[in-house]
């Protein structure tokens, strides 16, 4: 007896995003995507801040004048806040800040791409933990104090040669590397999976990979040229944009 046909039902992409979106999220996951979106957020902040000091007054002025030890410690006596920007505090703020949205980018990441995701997340703490293994800027900061209260010329002597040493260990930037790579695996993987857009995917790409011929540059000289500068700006723009549509989806996949 031939069985009697059944109606077959078209679903909109519109009605089974929010389908997919419940799925790749479980609830275990959900706070997490909501840290991690608010984070993100957050560390937009961090690229501006970095603008807004170079143009405080005198600021750029001091910081052009740290060519020796003595320089650095006079820089921190002076201004000690500007003494730990220009030896990296905000690119350790910005670290911590992206912490929880990467792990809340491979919670949605890994039913597309789990190998691709969890390696992006890996190569990602791995760079936090080589920076924040190679940052010396609070050993500056307290060998600057040191330096100050000493009383004899010898002491002053053992405080620049500890300083020299800080920061000729302090000069690799490849914590920082690594973290952009990792992003860029990351933002790759975001390219074919159905959580994020197209756009998102792009602009981490993007910014990654200018920031990362950035980092190329400053390998070779102390300071970056006018060419650099510019890639260096598109990069913080597009980074920036990629922050805040990944933190803008994360809060929404939190809400599910």
């Amino acid at each position: 007896m031939r069985s009697r046909d059944r109606p077959v039902y078209q679903v909109s992409r519109s009605e089974l995003k929010p389908v997919i979106d419940a799925e790749t999220v479980e609830s275990g996951w959900k706070g997490l995507c909501k840290v991690g979106g608010t984070t993100a957020l957050i560390a937009v902040l961090v690229p501006l801040a970095e603008v807004a000091i170079n143009y405080l007054p005198g600021l750029a002025r001091a910081s052009q004048q740290t060519v020796t030890v003595v320089d650095w410690f006079t820089l921190f006596q002076n201004h000690w806040f500007l003494g730990l920007r220009n030896l990296g505090l905000l690119n350790l703020v910005g670290a911590v800040l992206l912490a929880p949205m990467v792990f809340a980018i491979y919670s949605a990441l890994r039913r597309d791409n789990e190998a691709y995701a969890a390696l992006g997340t890996i190569l990602f703490f791995v760079g936090i933990a080589v920076y924040l293994a190679g940052n010396r800027a609070f050993t500056m900061l307290s060998l600057s104090g040191q330096y100050a209260s000493a009383a004899t010329d010898a002491q002053r002597s053992l405080f620049i040669a500890a300083g020299q040493a800080m920061l000729a260990e302090g000069q690799s930037r490849a914590g920082i590397l690594l973290i952009e790579f990792a992003c860029l695996v990351i933002s790759a993987v975001m390219l074919r999976s159905k959580v994020f857009s197209k756009a998102t995917a792009y602009a981490g790409i993007l910014g990654n990979v200018l920031l990362i011929v950035v980092e190329i540059i400053l390998a070779f000289a102390r300071r970056l040229p006018d060419a650099g500068i510019v890639i260096a700006g598109g990069g913080g723009l597009s980074i920036m944009t990629w922050y805040l549509l990944v933190g803008r989806r994360l809060l929404q996949l939190g809400r599910l």
